[in-house]
């Protein structure tokens, strides 16, 4: 996945600016990204405070290791068992 060359505080502080009362078009002007990556965003990150943002950052790194280890223990288990299948 691409990583996003705003931060969660820079993302959180958009949407904040924008629920304040500024016109989305503005901010996504002052910025410098499109309207449809604004709500992409704020949907991932709306409601959120910065804190809640670095969790979920964090929770995604566990998810993503997590599944490489399921993965490569499910390469061994099959590597296993085609060698006893064929011993």
């Amino acid at each position: 996945m691409r990583k996003s060359r705003f931060t969660e505080a820079q993302i959180i502080g958009m949407i904040k600016e924008q629920e304040a009362g500024l016109p989305t078009v503005e901010v996504c002007r002052k910025h410098g990204l499109s309207t449809a990556t604004f709500y992409k965003l704020k949907a991932k990150y709306g409601g959120m405070e910065v804190s809640d943002a670095h969790r979920l950052r964090q929770l995604e790194d566990e998810n993503g290791k997590l599944k490489r280890l399921l993965a490569d223990s499910m390469l061994d288990n099959a590597i296993l068992k085609d060698l006893l299948g064929k011993g």
